[in-house]
């Protein structure tokens, strides 16, 4: 997996999280254990510090980034699903931001919401526990979310990276 330093500052991979061999990770970022970073991902911490929490999945083409006064963080349990843009954001435990969608500067993804697929949650936003975000820019939906129904997407990214570790290889 490509692992870079930038300077003296290098990425910290606990050794019980799955990193896809075509992930990027970059300076100052933090991947918890048994969180996966899955291909063509990007979590670019040059400016700031990014953090993924444990048994956090970052999918398919995310792209994490900060900025000089706004870190990344991702709490625990959480899906951060296929080509979403997280920067400078908090993602609380146990929440859901759907493929394709945009979580920008000071906004707060609650526990247990789920940002729709293709939202944009604007500067500045806040996302409710619970509540779901849908749309651009992104409305919000008071106690919507079955915190059930967030979990399947944990265990099967929690299954998901155990195969992949055991199993994935390179046909050249």
């Amino acid at each position: 997996m490509p692992l870079y330093a930038l300077g003296s500052i290098e990425p910290r991979i606990d050794e019980g999280a799955y990193v896809h061999p075509e992930a990027v990770i970059i300076g100052d970022v933090e991947v918890a254990s048994e969180a996966s970073v899955w291909p063509h991902a990007v979590l670019r911490g040059d400016d700031g510090h990014i953090a993924v929490g444990p048994q956090t999945s970052v999918q398919d083409g995310a792209v994490l980034h900060c900025t000089y006064e706004l870190d990344t963080v991702i709490g625990a349990r959480c899906t951060i699903g296929h080509l979403a843009h997280l920067e400078g954001c908090v993602v609380e435990d146990d929440a859901l931001v759907g493929s394709g969608s945009i979580v920008l500067h000071r906004a707060v993804v609650g526990s247990g919401a789920l940002v729709g697929a293709g939202a944009v949650v604007p500067n500045d936003a806040v996302v409710p526990p619970r509540a779901m975000a849908l749309g651009v820019p992104a409305r919000i939906r008071e106690d919507a979310v079955d915190p059930a129904t967030l979990e399947q997407s944990v265990s099967s990214y929690l299954a998901r990276s155990g195969r992949y570790r055991a199993e994935l290889r390179r046909l050249d």
